[in-house]
């Protein structure tokens, strides 16, 4: 990894404030777009958020983070770059792992709208954050309150907020609640190697399987709509997953499956004619 990501520990500390600039709300288009925001950064926010993060951390902030504070347009530039070069090492590769779990997670948080509206919703989040009405609680480093005044909470599920949520500091931004996802229980038993999970995938019983997961269903439904046993649907499930082409959040009593990158891309290029042989 490029040793300049290094700088950035200072900006965003194990604990306490780290500068709202650093999360601009562009970042839901994607990393170009969070990064052109980023280089737009009024100086005069600069200097407010840096100014804070020196004061809580109570050490003096390095010299480039320093004169970014002040208003020197290169030092962001340089940010902007840092942040270009650690996403590339050390998410890009893995970002079908994290997309796949915050897809999952998207879907369970949709499934239980459409059942119970919003108190089902916000019932469903991670045990860190509990629904009183017309309170939500959440397990949060400070104690504070966050008063919507009829905004709105944009709810965003994270691979990497772990044990507590995250929100903006300055209640004057758009209300958001980073929270983190379920990660799944580290296997006891070494996974399936890849070349043995997709030779065992081929064959029109797991075909339908994929297709018929669509946005997301319980092993229950799943078997329904394939017309297999729910111990069958619950076999072939474990298979794709093994195979990287599902993920499984568990709700409750029951398991939500929803297809990963890997299985939507291999569904759509069945849908254009190439799909699994007959087994």
């Amino acid at each position: 990894m490029n040793g300049e990501t290094r700088l950035l520990a200072p900006l965003v500390p194990s604990r306490g404030y780290f500068p709202d600039f650093l999360t601009p709300a562009e970042g839901l288009l994607g990393m170009d777009e969070a990064l052109g925001a980023l280089r737009e950064t009024p100086a005069e926010r600069l200097h407010a958020e840096l100014g804070r993060l020196a004061a809580a951390d109570g050490r003096p902030l390095p010299g480039w983070i320093r004169a970014m504070a002040d208003g020197e347009t290169r030092s962001l530039g340089r940010l902007a770059g840092i942040l270009q070069s650690y996403h590339d090492a050390a998410v890009a590769p893995y970002w079908h792992r994290v997309r796949s779990r915050i897809e999952a997670d998207r879907a369970a948080r949709g499934r239980a709208l459409l059942d119970g509206g919003t108190d089902r919703l916000l019932a469903s989040l991670p045990p860190m954050l509990r629904w009183r009405p017309p309170v939500l609680e959440a397990d949060y480093p400070v104690d504070r309150d966050l008063h919507l005044g009829g905004r709105g909470l944009l709810l965003l599920p994270s691979y990497f907020c772990r044990r507590t949520p995250v929100t903006f500091h300055n209640p004057d931004l758009t209300p958001v609640l980073v929270y983190p996802v379920e990660h799944p229980v580290p296997r006891l038993t070494p996974p399936v190697p890849a070349d043995r999970s997709l030779g065992r995938l081929v064959g029109q019983t797991r075909s339908a399987i994929l297709q018929g997961i669509g946005v997301g269903c319980t092993t229950s439904e799943l078997a329904r709509r394939v017309d297999v046993s729910p111990a069958s649907a619950s076999q072939h499930a474990t298979v794709l997953r093994d195979a990287g082409l599902l993920s499984t959040l568990r709700q409750g009593n029951a398991v939500l499956h929803t297809l990963t990158p890997l299985g939507a891309a291999l569904l759509r290029g069945g849908a254009q004619g190439d799909g699994p042989a007959a087994g």
